[in-house]
């Protein structure tokens, strides 16, 4: 690769990872800001965690299109559209005057930014060869999280100076600037024509062939238990966890999930090398899924108030290995349908996440009569280690790719 394209290849990967932090910060912010919601909208918990989710109903229906899109289009244009349509969604999420306008702005922003992580994988398969693939991927993630981190404490913080709503009204100018941007300097792929994968006509035939694919339905049970409760945990509910059963300040609380994403950021980058250097997927997948198990074990078994510290960053270190699971899927599916094949794995984590903030929400509503404290969160809890267990079980599945596609023509197998 020319000095001009290896230059062209940052431009291109940083406009894609700018949409990504966006994306992660709007998925975290509810945690930081829940008693301001609450406050605003004179809330419930079952309510709030439904005002939350509806980030993650859009995002995980947007996945597959999202693939499709990225696969046809190419990324350059979904990912410019994505960031102006999160960007209005913003604004109207900042100038709500009721649950049901700013359940319409998260709407908005989780349909603009759920096209990001698909695009910037299908960037990253361009631009980037096979071994290369999830240090990419991880770094992007490392990134992403820097918006998640943004999203804990700092914002936590910032909300005391600022109110929450010029907050997401700076966040939507931000992110229409970052369309244009995108739209004016972004390339597909190397060389003068993008590289699109799939023509428009025909890509319901790359769709049927990727989901019709065994191997690659592993990849989404292990984002539906470990990535969807990671999001579900520090998008929203680790904060009241913390302060009701351990009797932290939102601040106190929120350096927690800082935490979280810290040891995930440092993990996920390292994950990756490890993964590419070594050839090997599955067992560190698995590793991941048995360790953040132990660690919801933990918290339902107690942990010492001095310790929730400790666990808040082994959580964020261990959970890392999911990411894995979209390299596996490129790797088990035709090139040409890399889009369609990471958006299918990336599904099942806001499948999950959709479906535990009003769950775990439901839950705390129908046992607060129950007592007082930490007791009210163990079955929500439990109800993450299931979650959990169904994830370590999809990582059981998992097929060894060793880093490199082993997708066959089907006159080849």
């Amino acid at each position: 690769m020319s000095v001009t394209l290896a230059r062209l290849r940052w431009v291109v990967f940083s406009l894609g990872v700018g949409a990504f932090w966006l994306s992660f910060f709007h998925r975290v912010a509810p945690a930081a800001i829940a008693g301001d919601l609450t406050a605003a909208f004179d809330v419930s918990g079952a309510a709030l965690g439904a005002l939350a989710a509806t980030y993650f109903y859009i995002y995980a229906l947007m996945q597959v299109p999202s693939g499709v899109l990225a696969d046809t289009l190419g990324p350059r244009r979904v990912l410019a559209a994505g960031s102006l349509i999160a960007g209005a969604g913003s604004l109207v999420f900042a100038a709500a005057d009721s649950v049901a306008a700013a359940a319409a702005g998260r709407t908005l922003v989780g349909l603009g930014v759920s096209v990001a992580f698909i695009c910037v994988m299908k960037l990253n398969a361009n631009w980037f060869d096979d071994r290369r693939f999830a240090t990419a991927t991880g770094a992007a993630n490392v990134v992403g999280i820097l918006g998640a981190f943004a999203a804990t404490a700092p914002l936590a913080w910032l909300v005391t100076v600022v109110s929450w709503r010029s907050v997401f009204t700076g966040i939507g100018v931000l992110s229409i600037a970052l369309a244009a941007l995108t739209l004016w300097t972004m390339q597909d792929a190397p060389g003068a024509a993008p590289r699109r994968s799939a023509s428009a006509p025909h890509w319901y035939r790359g769709l049927g062939e990727v989901v019709r694919n065994r191997a690659t339905w592993p990849g989404f049970w292990v984002n539906f238990g470990l990535s969807g409760v990671n999001m579900s945990f520090v998008g929203l509910w680790a904060v009241p966890f913390l302060t009701h059963a351990y009797g932290l300040s939102s601040i106190e609380a929120s350096n927690h999930t800082s935490l979280m994403l810290a040891g995930y950021a440092c993990s996920t980058a390292l994950v990756g090398w490890i993964s590419d250097r070594v050839r090997r997927r599955r067992p560190i997948m698995l590793a991941s899924a048995v360790l953040y198990l132990a660690c919801w074990a933990a918290w339902l078994v107690g942990v010492p108030g001095g310790w929730t510290y400790a666990l808040a960053l082994v959580m964020g270190t261990v959970v890392s290995g999911f990411s894995l699971s979209w390299a596996c899927a490129k790797e088990v599916n035709a090139p040409a349908y890399a889009g369609m094949a990471t958006s299918v794995a990336n599904l099942g984590g806001f499948v999950a996440a959709g479906i535990l903030q009003p769950l775990v929400g439901w839950v705390l509503d129908v046992t607060a009569a129950a007592g007082s404290g930490a007791g009210n969160f163990t079955a929500a809890l439990a109800v993450f280690a299931f979650f959990t267990a169904i994830g370590l079980a999809g990582a059981l599945f998992i097929r060894e790719t060793h880093c490199r596609n082993i997708w066959m023509k089907p006159d080849e197998k």
